[in-house]
C-alpha cells in the first residue's frame, strides 16, 4: 500500500512539474511579453505597454480575426455534420467492424499534417486528380481554379481535423444507454423527437468536445492557408507567425496568442457549464 501511495504521489508530482515547466511557464511568458514594448533590435523592451492590445481593434486585424473565426467555424460545422452520422454508424456496428473503422480514422495521424496538406495541393492543382478526372469525363472544358481559394482551405481543415470530431462523438454515442431509446420508443416518440429530447442532450458533451478539438486548432493552422488559401484567406495563425518571425513584433504576436488562449478558456467554461446543466437535468 505504501509503495502504491508513493507511486501515486510521484506520478502526480511528475505530471505537475511537467505542466508547470512546459505549459504554465511558457504561457505566462507569452502573457508577460504581450504587455511589453516592441523593439526591433532587442525584440522587446521591459516597459509596460497596452498598444499591442489596442492594435487588435485595428480594422485590418479585426477583419482577419473575423475571417479566421468564419473559416474555422464553417469547417467545424461541416466536421460535425459529417462526423455525427459517421460516429453513429461506427458505434452501432459489430465490434470487429468498429475496430477496423476506428483504425481507418486513426491511420491519417501516422502522417504529418503538413505532408497531407501538400497532398491536397497536388490533388486540387490545375493538373491534379480532381481536374484531370473531370476533364476526362467531359464535365468541364478547362481546369477549374480550386487552389488558393476559401473552399480549398475549408476542405483541407475538414480533411485534417475530421478525426478529432468523430472520436469524441463516437465515445459519447457508444455510452448512450439503449434503455433510454427503448423507453422513448415505448412512449410513442418518433425518431426526430427521440433525437432532439434524448440522443442530442446525452451526446452534447461529445459534440462540444469535438467542436473544441476542431475549432481551436483550425484557427492556428497557418500552413494550410499558406499552401492552399493564398493571401486572401489568412488565418489568425498566419498573423501570429508573421509578427513573430517576419515583423519581429513579439508583443503583438503574443497579444494575438493571448486572445486565442482567452477564446479557449471561454469555450472550456461553456463546456463545463453544459456538463453541469446536463447533470442537473436542465438539458431535457
Amino acid at each position: 500500500m505504501k509503495a502504491n501511495h508513493g507511486l501515486k504521489w510521484f506520478s502526480i508530482g511528475l505530471l505537475t512539474t511537467w505542466l508547470v515547466i512546459f505549459v504554465l511557464f511558457p504561457n505566462l511568458m507569452v502573457l508577460a511579453v504581450s504587455f511589453l514594448t516592441p523593439d526591433t533590435r532587442e525584440l522587446v523592451r521591459p516597459e509596460f505597454d497596452l498598444s499591442s492590445y489596442v492594435r487588435l481593434l485595428d480594422p485590418l486585424y479585426a477583419e482577419v480575426l473575423l475571417h479566421s473565426l468564419y473559416l474555422a467555424g464553417l469547417a467545424t460545422l461541416i466536421c460535425l455534420l459529417i462526423g455525427y452520422p459517421a460516429a453513429w454508424i461506427i458505434a452501432h456496428t459489430r465490434r470487429r467492424t468498429q475496430a477496423v473503422l476506428l483504425f481507418l480514422i486513426i491511420v491519417p495521424f501516422w502522417t504529418n499534417s503538413l505532408i497531407r496538406t501538400y497532398a491536397m495541393k497536388v490533388i486540387l492543382g490545375n493538373r491534379g486528380l480532381v481536374n484531370k478526372t473531370l476533364l476526362e469525363l467531359g464535365i468541364i472544358d478547362s481546369p477549374m481554379r480550386l487552389l488558393y481559394s476559401e473552399a480549398a482551405v475549408i476542405l483541407a481543415l475538414v480533411y485534417i481535423l475530421l478525426p478529432f470530431m468523430i472520436l469524441p462523438l463516437y465515445s459519447s454515442i457508444e455510452k448512450l444507454p439503449g434503455s433510454y431509446l427503448e423507453a422513448a420508443k415505448d412512449l410513442g416518440a418518433g425518431k426526430l423527437r427521440t433525437f432532439r429530447t434524448v440522443i442530442w442532450p446525452l451526446t452534447l458533451p461529445g459534440v462540444i468536445s469535438g467542436c473544441l478539438l476542431v475549432f481551436l486548432p483550425a484557427l492556428g493552422m497557418f500552413y494550410i492557408s499558406d499552401l492552399l488559401g493564398g493571401a486572401s484567406n489568412l488565418l489568425i495563425g498566419n498573423i501570429i507567425r508573421d509578427q513573430i518571425l517576419v515583423a519581429r513584433n513579439w508583443p503583438f504576436g503574443a497579444a494575438l496568442s493571448v486572445t486565442l488562449i482567452a477564446m479557449l478558456a471561454i469555450m472550456l467554461w461553456a463546456y463545463q457549464r453544459a456538463l453541469k446543466a446536463m447533470q442537473g437535468g436542465k438539458l431535457a
